[in-house]
């Protein structure tokens, strides 16, 4: 080291100057993907988020231990792994629980990957639709908004948020026309709902109101 350079790393370590060090931004990630997994408690596919949480924040934490002169956020990264771990383990367990406890007795389940028409086949009634006509069934779905907002007693159901709320019209076979059956209806929400009923599959469309019309109605006497 030349004398002009030791004179200035004296005079810096006189002053109390400490090397820089630059924040992981993997920690970074980590954290702000710990805080977002809260979704994941509501949402099962969101659990995504604490795991890739998870991952950032064990490459940050190695990643510090082994550079700690040149990378800080060590505290960032704790709690990042911490969350994202918690709310990955948490959020799993409780959706596990919540799919097998859901099912009414007496109900079978149904997914609307049964119900939907193969692509490049006539949108019509499958032959499993069919098998399950005058069954009572178990089916989870997204209200599709047609602007009623409370205590609702007859709705289309559909599979999921993208044919709800930004596909435009659905397919024939992606709907349901849900009618319950007592004396409360419910309100408007953008989550899944769980229905539980009688499935009726008719041969030709029933009409509805600002749609093409629908081949499966529900008479539902639960629903959640």
């Amino acid at each position: 080291m030349s004398s002009e350079a030791a004179l200035f790393a004296e005079s810096d370590a006189e002053e109390g100057f400490k090397p820089y060090r630059a924040l992981s931004k993997s920690a970074a990630v980590s954290l702000v993907l710990g805080i977002l997994s809260i979704v994941s408690l509501v949402f099962p596919t969101a659990l995504i988020l604490p795991l890739l949480g998870l991952v950032f924040g064990v490459l940050a934490l190695k990643a510090i231990f082994r550079y700690p002169a040149e990378l800080t956020g060590l505290l960032v990264a704790v709690l990042g792994t911490l969350m994202s771990g918690v709310l990955f383990a948490g959020g799993t367990s409780y959706h596990i629980y919540d799919y097998l406890t859901e099912l009414p007795p007496g109900y079978e389940r149904v997914s609307f990957f049964a119900l939907k028409s193969d692509s490049g086949k006539p949108d019509e009634p499958t032959a499993r639709a069919r098998e399950l006509n005058g069954k009572r069934v178990f089916i989870k779905g997204y209200m599709y908004p047609d602007g009623q907002s409370a205590r609702i007693k007859r709705f289309v159901l559909v599979p999921d948020l993208g044919t709800c709320c930004f596909g435009g019209q659905p397919k024939l076979t992606h709907m349901i026309e849900v009618t319950l059956d007592g004396p409360s209806g419910i309100d408007y929400s953008m989550r899944k709902r769980k229905l539980a009923g009688t499935l009726k599959v008719d041969e030709s469309l029933k009409q509805v109101d600002g749609l093409g019309g629908v081949y499966y109605q529900l008479v539902a006497d639960y629903a959640k």
